[in-house]
């Protein structure tokens, strides 16, 4: 009796939790078929009277959804490339080599999690404009060429790789980069996955960086391009709801298809050292 009790508090609490989770998700679903009218109406209504599925025709005809999934895209697939094999290399010279104050070097880096991501934007807008590269895709992209937290994860998944198919590399004549590329980056399939996909949602839901160092939607990712929708004086909440839902769309597909991999990524990760 005590055991069914349990699992019912369980339950209630997965209830309670999913629809804390999903509940948001469905208000912006119904609202993008809202009129204008009802969307600010006090007090607000759930459900709308008459479904207006020519909120999302607007929305497409009126908005360059195409250019920017296309930059988002660009934008995803070149940090991806770049912030893996950096960080891979990274974490191989962290795992597998020695040298002096490399659990220090390791330490200082790992400090740079601790610190609120706002505090970068400066010194990084400062560089970038420097660099006079803002208003570009690049500019973009250049901060998440490198993440820590990437340097970690294949650090540890690096320690669950036996020395020994080294040792054994070294033997026959390989050098680093030959036994990196030849026997590390093909093992690391998993957590290359796991990384990419993570890395893709989070870029694909930046916001605060490309509306800082981007000026124009042109140059823009989707989600920071969504701003556009938001007028100066009058905001149509249901249009800026009905983009939100198709930006929504690739990156749930996304995640349905490569859930596995995140798990099984994660899953393998070594946790010593």
């Amino acid at each position: 009796m005590k055991t069914k009790k349990n699992n019912l508090l369980r339950y209630l609490l997965l209830i309670v939790g999913s629809f804390l989770t999903i509940g948001p998700l469905l208000w912006m679903i119904v609202t993008s078929l809202k009129t204008y009218e009802e969307t600010i109406a006090i007090p607000p209504t759930f459900l709308p009277k008459h479904y207006e599925w020519n909120n999302f025709v607007q929305v497409y005809k009126d908005f360059s959804f195409g250019n920017l999934f296309i930059n988002t895209f660009i934008v995803i697939i070149c940090i991806i490339v770049v912030q893996t094999l950096i960080s891979l290399l990274a974490a191989y010279a962290f795992a597998r080599l020695d040298f002096p104050g490399k659990n220090i070097l390791f330490v200082l880096l790992l400090s740079i999690l601790m610190v609120p991501y706002q505090i970068f934007l400066i010194p990084q807008y400062n560089i970038i404009v420097g660099m006079k590269l803002s208003n570009t895709l690049l500019a973009l992209m250049i901060p998440s060429f490198f993440s820590v937290f990437s340097l970690f994860f294949f650090r540890q998944f690096l320690y669950g790789i036996p020395r020994s198919i080294d040792e054994a590399a070294k033997i026959d004549g390989a050098g680093y980069f030959k036994i990196f590329f030849r026997i590390i980056l093909p093992l690391s399939k998993s957590a290359i996955t796991s990384i990419g996909i993570l890395t893709a949602l989070a870029t694909w839901r930046a916001l605060m960086w490309p509306i800082i160092i981007n000026r124009s939607i042109n140059k823009m990712t989707l989600a920071a391009g969504l701003s556009f929708l938001i007028g100066e004086h009058t905001t149509y909440y249901q249009l800026v709801m009905a983009g939100g839902v198709i930006s929504t769309i690739p990156i749930i597909i996304i995640f349905v298809f490569f859930q596995k991999h995140i798990v099984d990524g994660i899953a393998t990760t070594g946790l010593k050292g």
